[in-house]
């Protein structure tokens, strides 16, 4: 007799006032099994595992484990039955140590007294059991992002854990720290431990899912075996469209060089000549520290300039602060929307009106409120942010309508030259379809832009000249059909600064 799924869902829906959030989703995970959920922002995704982390319940439909019906009313009542969920925001309390995290509200004692020692050592045993080699004794602020989330994990392994809900969990990971990751993965399935994996980086499926379940407007659209299908599929699946329709065809129209650098050195960076022209986005791939990102920092003031020079149509711009880059027509928009990009406290309105105020709409020491208005509609409009979201505080918007709030700040400035770092990071297929059609938009009106990623799809499919970048320098600088995938591949490892 079959063995039924480790948790399974029977028409199970969530409804707020006005939204359905979740509607009659069927959904199953087996025991040693990498079971993907995978849709757009708002698809359902992050209701679906609130419901099966206990953190929210259903309105309708039933939850069952191992066959039996169960309630999950909260997430303690999820860990004690052996469900647990590492979200994107860990629980951790940065100014404990590592066995203090993992054992809190469970501490070991000797009579009244916490003991420390067993603490340490079990909390040791957990983490070596897993294979992740940390200090029990470190304080989580000591620890990298990586780190962080193999102590959350490793805090799901005190009771008998059979269900491991993993959120997005390479989102803020290098590719080392992810093949990392997918090796805990691939040891935990062989364990028989059933993982329900959320993300938006569909190269990595093939790796480690067994099936994928796909969720568009709060509805299952299908699961399919991840063996059985294609990534063109699922992202047709996950948009209601062919891929062919998420990156547009950008009219190549090359114009002036308008800035370059010429020998540059900065840290990580090792000698750097390129040529930006108007009219055209230059893609810019590499591997993770691969200097990729360093050089245009460094180039906008973020970073020190050990040597070389930058110049803006004849102009030196060698040292200038980031404030005087984007006065010369400069804007970099950061791959660290959370950190750098955006103030989260604040609404995408605010947010926009700053840098109106700093940059197109500004007027000595006279703010011109009307305008801003006007140009903030128009921006917004452009950017397709709708409207119920503008004044809502950033942090309470998704991954994708914060960027859009992002690329809307980048369009406050008039600006002339586009450095677009990450573009699309942890955004759906939907979100990425209009970011990249803002992107041509710009090089069709004769910007120059520059768009910086580690998604090699991404700037295989809109950049018109790709530059390769390895060890600090260009390995390669690729053209037309020359932009392929085992062409730039094969220039990830090199390091020898030829151009092709």
């Amino acid at each position: 007799m079959a063995q039924p799924p480790l948790i399974s869902t029977r028409a199970l829906s969530k409804s707020y006032p006005g939204v359905k959030a979740l509607d009659s989703v069927d959904f199953d995970l087996r025991a040693g099994e990498v079971h993907v959920l995978f849709g757009e922002n708002g698809a359902g995704k992050s209701t679906l595992i609130s419901l099966l982390a206990g953190a929210n319940v259903p309105t309708s439909g039933e939850i069952r484990l191992r066959g039996d019906v169960v309630a999950l009313n909260s997430v303690s009542d999820a860990q004690e039955l052996g469900i647990y969920t590492v979200f994107q925001e860990f629980s951790l309390i940065p100014t404990m140590t590592v066995a203090e995290n993992i054992f809190l509200g469970r501490e070991p004692r000797i009579g009244p007294f916490i003991d420390h020692l067993k603490m340490r050592r079990e909390a040791g045993r957990l983490l070596s059991e897993r294979g992740f080699d940390i200090d029990p004794t470190l304080t989580v602020a000591q620890l990298t992002r990586a780190q962080q989330q193999m102590v959350e994990i490793a805090k799901a392994f005190h009771g008998d854990l059979s269900v491991l809900i993993l959120d997005e969990p390479t989102a803020s990971l290098s590719d080392k720290e992810v093949d990392n990751l997918f090796d805990f993965i691939l040891r935990m399935k062989a364990d028989g431990l059933g993982i329900i994996y959320i993300s938006h980086r569909i190269n990595e499926f093939a790796r480690i899912a067994e099936r994928v379940t796909v969720l568009r407007d709060g509805a299952k659209i299908d699961t399919v075996e991840m063996a059985a299908t294609t990534d063109a599929a699922l992202i047709e699946m996950m948009v209601g469209r062919a891929i062919a329709d998420i990156y547009p065809t950008i009219a190549h129209n090359p114009g002036d060089v308008v800035l370059s650098m010429e020998n540059l050195h900065a840290w990580g960076v090792h000698g750097v000549n390129l040529e930006i022209r108007r009219g055209e986005v230059l893609g810019v791939a590499g591997l993770v520290g691969s200097g990729k990102s360093r050089m245009f920092r460094a180039m906008m003031g973020l970073l020190p300039i050990q040597a070389g020079r930058v110049s803006l149509q004849g102009r030196d711009l060698t040292g200038l602060s980031t404030p005087q880059m984007m006065a010369a027509g400069l804007y970099y928009l950061t791959s660290d929307r959370k950190h750098e990009g955006l103030c989260l406290a604040a609404s995408a309105t605010e947010n926009v009106s700053t840098d109106l105020m700093m940059g197109s709409c500004g007027n000595g020491l006279f703010i011109a409120n009307g305008r801003i208005r006007q140009e903030r509609a128009r921006i917004f409009d452009h950017v397709e942010l709708p409207e119920r979201y503008r004044h809502k505080v950033t942090a309470q918007l998704s991954g994708g309508n914060q960027q859009k709030a992002l690329f809307a700040k980048s369009f406050s400035h008039g600006s002339e030259i586009y450095i677009f770092d990450e573009p699309t990071v942890g955004v759906d297929m939907g979100t990425r379809a209009a970011l990249y059609r803002l992107i041509g938009e710009l090089a069709e009106a004769g910007k120059a832009v520059v768009v910086i990623s580690s998604d090699l799809p991404e700037v295989m499919n809109i950049a018109h000249r790709l530059v390769v970048m390895a060890g600090g320098r260009v390995s390669a600088e690729l053209q037309g059909d020359q932009i392929e995938e085992s062409a730039i591949l094969g220039h990830f490892f090199s390091e020898t600064g030829t151009m092709e």
